[in-house]
Order: C-alpha cells, then structure tokens, then sequence
C-alpha cells in the first residue's frame, strides 16, 4: 500500500492545499481518462474543502468532466439539514458551472434497501471497472472519534467484505439510517483521501497511522487500497501525537 501524511497547521490550510491537489489530479487526468469520478462524504472538514474549492477554484477545472458521487448519505430529504448531499450543494455544487446528470446522489429520501440496490447500478454505470468492481479515481473519507469512516462503524467491519456495491447501515447510537459505499468498493479507489482535523481526533489518528500490528481495531484501519493510493490530510491537532 502506497500511504503518506500531511499535517497542516490549520483546517483552512489543509483545505486550500488539498484543492490545488484536486485541481491538479482532475486537469491533469482530462485527456487520458474521462469521465473523471469522485465520491465525497460529509463533515465539517469537506464542508471547508467543498467551500474552498467553489469559491476559488470553479473557474479552473471543466467540471463537465467530472461525475460526483457520494460515499454515503443519511436517510433524510435531499433538502434537509444534516443531508450529505445537501452540504455539498450548497458549498460547492452551485457555484460549479457543471451539468446536472453529472451529480449522482443518493436518494436518502427512499427506502434504504432498495436505494441501495438503485445507487449501485448507478455507480457502475458511469464508473470504470476493475476486478468486478467500480474504480473511483478519488474516494473522500473521514474519520470519527470512534475510528468509523463512511458509514461503515465498530462492529460492522463486515462491511469490508462486502460483495455489493452499496449497502443500508445503522449508526449505533442514534439508530439513525444511512447507505455506504462497502469497503471492497474503497479498497479498489484510485486515490483514497482521508480529511481529518481537531483534537479529537488525535489518538485514533495515531493509533491506526502508527499501530503496524494485524489487530485493526478501527473500522478505518481497514482502508487499505488494492492498487491505489491513501493520503492522509491532518490538521496540526488531528496529527499531535505524530510528530
């Protein structure tokens, strides 16, 4: 597995660095491989990204180019508050000069099974194909105080097994529904970014980063790319216990 970290002293920093890169993996994949798929999640983190990148970056890709997927959404309208897809829009979607059939979410509004059998046709519709998987060039994960990333949590690494595409998940706590993207599907990115930043963060950062042992105690720990690559984007806080 190809892994490398990078600490910034500030989100805002983390973000702004982390949309030149972006900018610079989809100008520079134009000519070779079209269309050129991203799968985003949600958070305060990709919210600042998604906000850098609209508001600084809308005029310097042809987002034409670009299919925009969603790692995983909570079952709510496309409208409602604590919707990933919403977020998205609202920082970044809107002020990109890109087609709607481009913006592929998950409709969270229906039944999470059968949305989740939906979506996966979509994917691997508009997605390439690599041992009968889809292929996402980037693939944006973060991580929570309890070491989940997607919707994939503590007790359900199962999903990592997974065969299908997509799948309904719970989160433990509230009971709240959700659809993920199956960690087989993550695995098979070509560039899986995890964006990470506050203190909170900072001991399940430094456990999973620096633990080489086969115990993988975190679901994020079982993020390890087939053939791409994982980058993780920290703020100083989020990587304390590293340096």
């Amino acid at each position: 597995m190809d892994e490398s970290v990078k600490i910034f002293p500030t989100p805002f920093e983390l973000a702004e660095a982390l949309a030149l890169d972006l900018v610079k993996m989809i100008n520079g994949a134009e000519s070779g491989k079209v269309p050129f798929t991203i799968a985003l999640s949600g958070g305060n983190t990709p919210k600042l990204l998604f906000s850098v990148l609209g508001d600084h970056f809308a005029g310097s890709v042809n987002w034409s180019l670009v299919q925009f997927f969603w790692v995983d959404e909570r079952c709510v309208p496309p409208d409602n508050m604590e919707s990933n897809y919403s977020m998205a829009k609202s920082s970044l979607l809107d002020k990109l000069d890109i087609p709607g059939k481009n913006i592929h979410r998950i409709l969270g509004e229906e039944d999470p099974g059968k949305e989740a059998i939906r979506y996966s046709r979509e994917i691997a519709e508009f997605t390439r194909n690599r041992n009968r998987l889809p292929i996402f060039d980037i693939i944006l994960l973060g991580l929570g105080e309890d070491g989940h990333t997607a919707s994939i949590f503590p007790g359900k690494e199962k999903l990592f097994r997974s065969h299908k595409i997509c799948q309904p998940a719970v989160h433990p706590v509230s009971g709240q529904k959700r659809i993920t993207l199956t960690g087989r599907v993550i695995n098979n990115a070509e560039s899986i970014i995890f964006l990470v930043t506050g203190k909170n963060k900072a001991a399940v950062v430094n456990e999973i980063l620096t633990d080489r042992t086969c115990e993988k105690r975190f679901p994020a720990s079982h993020v390890v790319p087939v053939n791409g690559i994982v980058t993780w984007f920290l703020d100083k806080e989020a990587g304390q216990f590293l340096y």
